[in-house]
């Protein structure tokens, strides 16, 4: 057959079929608003709203003493990182702090969040859609069942967060310009994480979620659990804050690695475990 391709260990499916599935999920989940608005929502506030206040009201916040605990937070950084900040006066230690340093783990809730709302519909959503009974008697294979789900929830979250990514590198030089004197966003740091860390990150989630998805009966039930893949980040913000963890390139090169085999993990077990029979068993 032209296109397919064999699962490692699994069922052979071919890629114009995942492509097809994918392509029909993405055009019934965005119908539903509860899909689409938070895909909006959330985005702009994190990549809009929020560096566009710190950006325009830094120099304030510098001289209202507001410096004294970010003072204290750059002494706990490693001595190679506390050197990119020579030479910067108050509001501009601000602005890095927060929105390069900060706000990096923050951002993969972005992402998180659009991979987590499209999956947790994936099936319980379809199921209250009354379109999942048609699609689990099409004649693709478990395999091409699964593996069209995760391209349809992977895949605008890559292109949302990448998306929100630049949107964001727009409106923090912007806002900051008056204070940093030109473009200094992003670093090196944030494209390894744009790139490699949160398309890994989304695949983590998303690949629980779908799993989740398929063993509930509700849209909400599945929504619920998913949200606790965002556990992990909020550790990471809170680490950074802490001054018990900093993201720089190699941290962010290593933990991207760690969560790509994880996904391998979740992939394979998905491929061995998932059954249709199962599911139109619950219907």
């Amino acid at each position: 057959m032209s296109g397919q391709t064999t699962s490692a260990g699994g069922p052979p499916f071919n890629w114009r079929t995942l492509w097809t599935l994918a392509l029909r999920d993405l055009k019934v989940v965005m119908r539903s608003r509860a899909v689409v608005l938070p895909m909006i929502i959330v985005p702009l506030i994190f990549v809009v709203i929020i560096p566009a206040v710190i950006g325009a009201f830094a120099p304030q916040m510098a001289a209202a003493g507001e410096v004294e605990d970010l003072a204290s937070f750059l002494e706990m950084m490693p001595a190679p990182m506390r050197e990119t900040f020579a030479g910067y006066d108050e509001a501009q230690i601000m602005v890095v702090v927060m929105l390069e340093h900060l706000f990096a783990p923050m951002f993969l809730i972005i992402p998180l969040m659009v991979a987590a709302t499209i999956a947790a519909g994936s099936f319980v959503g379809e199921k209250e859609r009354k379109t999942l009974e048609p699609l689990l008697y099409t004649p693709t294979t478990d395999t091409e069942l699964f593996l069209g789900k995760l391209l349809a929830s992977w895949v605008p979250a890559f292109l949302v967060g990448l998306g929100a990514f630049v949107l964001y590198a727009v409106v923090v030089n912007v806002s900051t310009w008056r204070v940093m004197g030109g473009i200094f966003f992003p670093s090196a740091m944030w494209v390894a994480l744009v790139l490699w860390l949160a398309p890994a990150a989304a695949g983590v989630g998303l690949g629980v979620i779908i799993l989740i998805s398929s063993k509930v009966s509700t849209f909400q039930d599945a929504y619920q659990l998913g949200a606790l893949v965002v556990i992990p980040v909020l550790l990471l913000v809170f680490g950074q804050v802490a001054g018990v963890l900093y993201l720089n390139v190699l941290a962010v090169l290593l933990m991207g690695l760690l969560l790509w085999l994880v996904d391998a993990v979740i992939l394979w077990y998905g491929i061995h475990t998932f059954q249709r029979s199962e599911i139109i068993a619950r219907l």
